[in-house]
């Protein structure tokens, strides 16, 4: 399967490849930021998740994919401690902010970074009909959080600090995409960085979320935590396998534009799953992404 992956670089069916992969990111990311924000603390729901694709990857990691090269080990260093800062700024995000709103703010500032970084690492540029497409998909996604914040009812209070950490976690967001963009493209088996990022990242929540569950006065049943957490390890592994994937087929900065159509598929989970409100005005502002993201990708070709 490797070396089928490494023969569609270049190619227009690796292109193509790449769309699909980053369309499947968007929607898994979207599912997996629900499970955190859903029945359980989200820190709890984090380092179950962190502990059950950690278990996942560490067969691959350590008997199956080939050993890093040498140059790889401050690759999975940096990628693994702009992750973890990333999952502490989410966590206290959503303890602060409604889903529908937190998320859009993450998601549309990290596209702004992630294409700067592109530009910086691999000297990708944007076609004027791109950068059209990136405006046109970065009004929907603030537009959507713009309405979302002006109607709800829930965490008022708290929303200012929310959106700030927002900010901050669309920023790392752009920088673990970036520099694991660059790792999988710098190893010769993209599947050595894919299982080991996987199995790093995920051995140091888990004992902050057993932590905080001994320290709850009413602490959830575990067995439910623990399932949740399942789900949400196959769904964080598929992922990011597929967005690291697809910018190894393409460029760095399609690929992240391409997975902020992850707003829409949250809005309706947040609609379906969360209870939270979705009206035609947030149907519009979604349709305004989706477009926004057809124009980069059809402005590329």
């Amino acid at each position: 399967m490797t070396e089928w992956l490494i023969s569609l670089e270049g190619t227009d069916t690796g292109r193509t490849f790449a769309l699909w992969l980053a369309v499947l990111a968007a929607f898994l990311h979207a599912v997996f930021g629900a499970l955190q924000k859903g029945r359980f603390d989200p820190w709890l729901t984090r380092g179950a998740i962190d502990a059950s694709y950690a278990v996942m990857a560490a067969p691959f990691a350590l008997f199956v994919v080939p050993w890093p090269e040498p140059h790889m080990w401050p690759i999975f260093a940096l990628v693994w401690l702009i992750h973890l800062i990333y999952k502490i700024l989410q966590g206290m995000a959503y303890t602060r902010g409604a889903y529908t709103v937190v998320y859009p703010v993450v998601r549309g500032t990290a596209p702004l970074f992630t294409v700067a970084g592109a530009y910086l690492l691999f000297a990708e540029t944007f076609s004027a009909v791109q950068w059209l497409g990136v405006l046109v998909l970065l009004s929907g996604i603030y537009g959507l959080a713009i309405y979302n914040l002006r109607s709800m009812t829930v965490a008022r209070d708290t929303m200012p600090m929310a959106l700030g950490l927002a900010v901050m976690t669309g920023l790392f967001v752009a920088l673990y995409t970036t520099f694991a963009a660059y790792g999988i493209r710098a190893t010769a088996n993209p599947f050595t960085i894919l299982a080991r990022i996987i199995l790093i990242d995920g051995l140091v929540m888990p004992f902050y979320a057993l932590y905080r569950w001994r320290r709850m006065a009413d602490p959830p049943d575990p067995v439910a935590l623990m399932k949740r957490g399942v789900i949400g390890g196959f769904v964080a592994y598929m992922s990011f396998g597929s967005i690291m994937m697809a910018t190894r087929l393409d460029k760095v900065g399609e690929a992240a534009i391409l997975r902020e159509t992850s707003t829409i598929f949250a809005a309706f989970i947040g609609w379906i799953a969360l209870k939270e409100t979705v009206g035609p005005r947030r149907v519009a502002l979604m349709a305004l992404i989706a477009a926004g993201a057809v124009i980069v990708e059809l402005g590329g070709r």
